[in-house]
């Protein structure tokens, strides 16, 4: 397998198809070409910080959901006004802006390997992006106590600037987190698809690097 594409292409009618790869039994069905993670856990459970080391190993583009709504905050758009009104109540946005802004984000890119990291929050947004777009090849479940989370939150809104990382929006965040991606998981954990991945996320980033690298080997090359 060559530059993350499947190693056979089918469609003519008089070519035998070939025994499939790892790859080509997890690409999604409406895009074959197309695999996509979603990496999901709590506010601080250090979703960020694996996409950039899976990115740098395994050639992915990392699109991070809060990545692009701060640009749409930024950008000061009519959506954008929309967004940072949800951000600063600790809600979820509407899953037509999310959908929006995650499928532009794609169509830009060349690469057809997909992290989606904080999406989709809710079950209605899982269901959403299965419709429209894709299934998920792997569901990546980053497992992290609420205290740690908090701490490292605090320490990142030092220097970040976020709007989001104070103590009030928070705890918003983490009820909204309790109320509405924890159905998520179960979703998945009971799809009976097998794409559901969980990994402790309270250790040494590179000791839970080494989990979420072994699931990936799973993924790719198994």
């Amino acid at each position: 397998m060559e530059g993350g594409q499947p190693a056979e292409r089918y469609g003519d009618e008089d070519q035998q198809p070939k025994e499939k790869t790892g790859l080509d039994r997890v690409l999604c069905k409406k895009k074959p070409e197309v695999l996509i993670i979603f990496v999901l856990g709590g506010p601080g459970s250090g979703k960020g910080t694996q996409c950039e080391k899976i990115v740098k190993e395994y050639r992915f583009v990392h699109l991070s959901l809060g990545d692009l709504l701060r640009n749409e905050v930024s950008s000061e758009s009519d959506i954008g006004k929309q967004v940072k009104t949800c951000m600063a109540e600790g809600k979820l946005v509407q899953v037509e802006i999310a959908l929006e802004l995650l499928k532009n984000a794609m169509d830009k890119s060349k690469n057809k390997r997909f992290l989606i990291d904080g999406f989709p929050r809710n079950v209605d947004q899982a269901e959403a992006f299965e419709d429209k777009i894709c299934k998920p090849s792997m569901v990546l479940y980053l497992e992290c106590s609420s205290d740690i989370m908090e701490k490292r939150l605090m320490e990142r809104g030092a220097t970040s600037g976020r709007i989001d990382d104070n103590i009030e929006t928070i705890k918003k965040r983490f009820k909204t987190f309790e109320k509405e991606t924890i159905p998520v998981i179960k979703y998945y954990e009971n799809s009976g698809n097998s794409v559901l991945v969980k990994i402790s996320s309270e250790n040494d980033i590179d000791v839970v690097y080494g989990e979420v690298e072994k699931a990936l080997k799973n993924l790719l090359f198994v």
